[in-house]
């Protein structure tokens, strides 16, 4: 009996731990593994590049854990901050890490859309979780976390109503307008002639579906399709989606770690 409690306590001494932060536009996500199987903890801080966010993150997550820095054995950063975080032992594109955060969670997907609070991206894999192709779009806010964000505001709803405030709506409001300076000028004038809310919102959810279906269109649809990103919590831009490409779109409440958890399993990769 002491001989096998002596085992389990070199075997618990012996586990791998990785850290895979995604530092994102607005928000900055840490994944910690074990193993290369196991998620420990994670966290999510709205607060992206080139602020605290990042540093914020990394406490918040060790606390949770209960592991310190020291216990970590490597640690990758992804994101658009990735390359002036200085507390990694090395950087891979969000890409990448997308890939494989959705690869480890549903190793049937062959598309991904990720959503973001400044682009949209649709990524297409191999059963392997590696990236054969890819198309983004960061050139306009329209179709991506920031567009709603703009739209919510107009509206004075909070970002987490949106998903309720569509599923109540009868008859969606077209939004024509592809800029979103002028889809704000569009919707306000919605509003002053008496279009209800929900029908407004659900519009917005479809002006976005359609931007990223377009983007999804021109690299070719290959079943299963996965959301990953911020956006991929909005029902509303999902079943629009949904509605858009025809297909059913796999999700996670896990979606918008996607990035840090890609991160966390290529740290142990490195090791491996």
């Amino acid at each position: 009996m002491y001989q096998s409690i002596l085992q389990i306590i070199d075997k618990e001494g012996n586990n791998i731990y990785t850290l895979g932060i995604d530092i994102g536009s607005t928000t900055s996500k840490a994944v910690i593994l074990k193993d290369g199987k196991d998620i420990v903890a994670s966290t999510i801080i709205v607060a992206g590049t080139g602020t605290v966010g990042p540093q914020k993150a990394m406490d918040e997550i060790f606390q949770k854990s209960k592991i310190s820095r020291e216990n970590i054995d490597y640690i990758v950063a992804t994101g658009y901050g990735r390359k002036t975080f200085k507390g990694a032992d090395y950087e891979v594109s969000e890409l990448t890490c997308h890939a494989k955060g959705v690869n480890f969670l549903f190793p049937e997907v062959r598309t991904i859309i990720d959503i973001g609070g400044q682009d949209a991206k649709v990524l297409s894999i191999n059963a392997e979780g590696k990236m054969v192709n890819f198309l983004m779009n960061d050139k306009c806010a329209a179709g991506t976390g920031r567009f709603l964000d703009v739209m919510a505001n107009i509206l004075q709803l909070d970002i987490n109503e949106l998903e309720v405030e569509a599923a109540k709506s009868d008859k969606p409001v077209k939004i024509s307008s592809t800029c979103t300076v002028f889809a704000e000028s569009e919707v306000i004038s919605q509003l002053a002639m008496g279009v209800h809310i929900p029908d407004l919102v659900a519009g917005i959810c479809e002006s976005v579906a359609c931007r990223v279906a377009s983007l999804a269109k021109r690299i070719g649809i290959r079943e299963t399709v996965c959301m990953s990103g911020g956006v991929a919590q909005n029902g509303g831009v999902r079943k629009a989606l949904e509605k858009e490409l025809g297909v059913t779109i796999a999700y996670s409440e896990k979606a918008q770690l996607m990035g840090a958890l890609g991160a966390a399993l290529y740290a142990y990769d490195k090791l491996n």
